[in-house]
């Protein structure tokens, strides 16, 4: 079983192919933590672009450079890992740690998840995205919804967790091997908040106002599925289903989402049963969002 789970994540979706630029992340370093540095060292996440508009000297370079007509969130143009290489290049032929801080893409924590996750399968690696929540991002004791990447790790013949994202320098652990009970996926949550083991106000989705509590962690529950299927989808789109309904199971509904959660616990061990469930339950996996 273990080697049927390391083969389907080497596959790859409309999202993590890189096509034209597959020999292009072939030839970049193999050193996970170079990896994630050089992405740091392209993309600007929008919240520090927020946070730290007007300032000269930051990580990023200065932020007074960036031009004024720029989209702060530029992540509805570049959804997909082959996108983002083709914009970056295309502003500046330099793939390294000198970019230009106006060549720099606006992009959030999906984005890098998918880019490593890319890289690491057109390297012939089994990677995947994750999507949970994350206390680290931010000291202010809430989980906020974060995208990370896991790959399969053959020296340590175990799955690694790695946040390629710009807001996490200052951290208490290792961010290229990040202890699990640092990360909570979306099942975690989901079934913590059913089993009232968490309030709801400790777990943010980053929305305007934020989505709070269990409508939260339903969105990132189906990201993660749907990632783990290597279908990374945007964070417009949720299961249509449930948008009709404003993201309120019934109870029969909620009773078929337990069972869902249950194996996301264990994505390897019960790789078959999510497949299947994937293959039958239709309105796990139509989504609605944007223009849908």
């Amino acid at each position: 079983m273990q080697e049927e789970v390391i083969r389907f994540y080497r596959q790859t979706s409309c999202f993590t192919d890189l096509g034209y630029y597959r020999d292009f992340a072939v030839n970049l370093t193999d050193d996970i933590q170079e990896l994630c540095l050089l992405q740091r060292y392209q993309i600007i996440h929008p919240v520090a672009i927020m946070s730290q508009r007007g300032v000269k000297d930051t990580f990023h370079g200065d932020m007074t450079k960036i031009p004024t007509d720029r989209l702060l969130f530029e992540n509805e143009r570049y959804q997909t890992a082959v996108s983002i290489f083709a914009e970056l290049l295309r502003r500046e032929p330099e793939y390294s740690i000198e970019r230009k801080i106006e060549n720099k893409l606006h992009l959030c924590c999906r984005e890098q998840a998918i880019l490593l996750a890319a890289i690491l399968k057109a390297k012939g690696m089994a990677a995947r995205v994750r999507s949970g929540f994350a206390g680290y991002i931010s000291k202010d004791g809430i989980n906020h919804d974060h995208w990370i990447t896991e790959y399969y790790d053959r020296e340590k013949e175990r799955w690694v967790l790695t946040d390629a994202d710009c807001c996490c320098e200052n951290v208490d652990f290792d961010i290229y091997d990040i202890p699990r009970e640092r990360f909570i996926f979306g099942a975690q949550a989901y079934l913590g908040l059913r089993e009232r083991r968490y309030r709801k106000e400790e777990f943010h989705y980053a929305s305007v106002p934020p989505t709070l509590g269990m409508k939260a962690a339903l969105r990132v529950l189906f990201y993660d599925f749907h990632s783990l299927m290597n279908d990374e989808i945007f964070f417009w789109h949720v299961p249509a289903y449930l948008a009709k309904k404003d993201m309120e199971p019934s109870t029969e509904e909620y009773e078929k989402l337990d069972e869902l959660a249950k194996l996301l616990l264990n994505p390897n061990q019960n790789h078959e049963a999510l497949c299947d469930v994937w293959k039958n339950e239709n309105h796990y996996r139509i989504v609605s969002g944007g223009f849908n």
